[in-house]
């Protein structure tokens, strides 16, 4: 402008100083109308304002005059085709490159929403409160930003008798405890182990391990002893010395597994009474035979021939001698007892006796070797039997003895050494 007014300033004469005044009154007036047929707008972008006056038809016209690109991810308030109005507001919201990942794999997002949370409602991404967010809603979006999401999975866990589903996004089985606190002793077991890694849908097991101990009271049976004793005749016995149970103290630990016995081991014994054996005194004393000459024989059957009574007396006194049979053989042996319904018994005899009827029958069990089974047999202190069942410690020179009930065996009979006779 001053370089418009300088001729004016050194201008001398009064033609020449109209002359010039003239010419800048017309440039100035032209550049005012052209000015003036400009239309102002107002253009904003990415939320900054600023008005702008523009000979320009269309909006795209005007975006070019700018040198401004539009993407077409980016929102622009009117078609660029729109006739430029004065006093209009165009205005452009570019989007953000967004790169988000879930669990491990990545998609390219566009967007122009402001925050986190309002660009998954965009996208209609919905997440659960168990998933781990790198961002979180309310943070401000930005261009090339990363989100990643792991997203949670169920496990199943097994503490004890309670079954729990727990949310993780992964690590191992002991951070998932931890995280949930669970606490898990030394003694317990854990499957998997606590080292490995977890997995959708696996189910973690926890053994809860107790210990206890617990003290029991068992009988010590006695043995029975037999010594020779030369006062007694050969088939007699005496009881010299009666038997007498001991006392074990045992203890033992128990470990139980969610609540339940699963092992039993006996870690301390302790003999609170000594058992006493019972001896036997079995006779070795022969017994004396007297000799009987031809001649004794002789006056014997003479003595006979002339006490014999008639025929009838005879035929009689023969039927009598015949009651007991001089054949029968008597044994020396140890008794024991049993009932029916003792452990492992069927009620059934080894020779299909049944063992549990009403009364229950006089049935001894036999070592077959020795007193062969079907036998009739006379026991001391028993009375007659039938030898008509076996037992796996029934061997050589033993009998058991049948009562109706284990208990009552056990309390009538115990063990002791009888005579038996077998009668045929």
């Amino acid at each position: 402008m001053q370089k418009l007014l300088k001729p004016l300033m050194t201008a001398r004469s009064k033609s020449v100083y109209s002359a010039f005044s003239v010419m800048v009154v017309t440039i100035f007036s032209t550049w005012a109308v052209f000015d003036g047929m400009k239309t102002e707008v107002v253009f904003a972008a990415d939320g900054q304002e600023q008005t702008v006056k523009t000979d320009t038809d269309t909006v795209g016209e005007l975006l070019d005059d700018l040198g401004i690109e539009v993407g077409k991810h980016d929102e622009l308030s009117h078609g660029e085709k729109t006739t430029i109005e004065d006093g209009m507001k165009i205005e452009l919201d570019s989007a953000d490159k967004i790169l988000l990942t879930i669990d491990g794999k990545t998609e390219e997002y566009h967007t122009t929403a402001k925050t986190v949370g309002e660009f998954f409602r965009e996208e209609s991404l919905t997440f659960s409160k168990h998933d781990e967010i790198s961002h979180t809603n309310i943070e401000i979006l930005r261009d090339n930003i990363e989100i990643e999401v792991e997203k949670a999975f169920p496990v199943t866990v097994k503490d004890g008798n309670e079954e729990k589903e727990l949310w993780t996004t992964g690590g191992t089985v002991n951070e998932l405890l931890e995280a949930n606190d669970i606490s898990v002793k030394k003694k317990d077991k854990v499957k998997p182990g606590l080292d490995k890694q977890v997995k959708k849908d696996m189910e973690v097991s926890i053994v809860q391990i107790k210990t206890d101990e617990e003290e029991v009271e068992e009988s010590i049976p006695f043995e029975t002893e037999e010594e020779d004793d030369d006062s007694l005749e050969k088939g007699e016995t005496r009881t010299v010395t009666e038997g007498k149970k001991g006392t074990l103290l045992k203890t033992f630990e128990i470990t139980y597994e969610n609540g339940k016995e699963a092992n039993r081991e006996v870690v301390d014994e302790e003999v609170i009474e000594e058992e006493q054996n019972e001896i036997i005194a079995i006779g070795t004393k022969e017994v004396a035979v007297e000799e009987v000459t031809s001649n004794d024989k002789a006056k014997t059957a003479t003595k006979k021939n002339n006490e014999r009574p008639s025929s009838k007396s005879e035929d009689k006194s023969e039927s009598s001698s015949s009651a007991e049979p001089s054949s029968s053989k008597v044994l020396t042996m140890e008794a024991t007892a049993y009932g029916p319904d003792c452990a492992g018994c069927s009620g059934v005899s080894a020779t299909g006796m049944n063992l549990k009827s009403s009364p229950t029958p006089k049935v001894i069990a036999v070592d077959p070797s020795v007193i062969p089974l079907g036998s009739r047999v006379w026991v001391e202190g028993y009375g007659e039997a039938i030898a008509g069942d076996t037992g796996g410690a029934i061997n050589g020179n033993k009998i058991d003895v049948l009562f109706p009930t284990e208990a009552e065996a056990a309390s009538s009979w115990g063990r002791r050494t009888v005579q038996v006779k077998i009668l045929d």
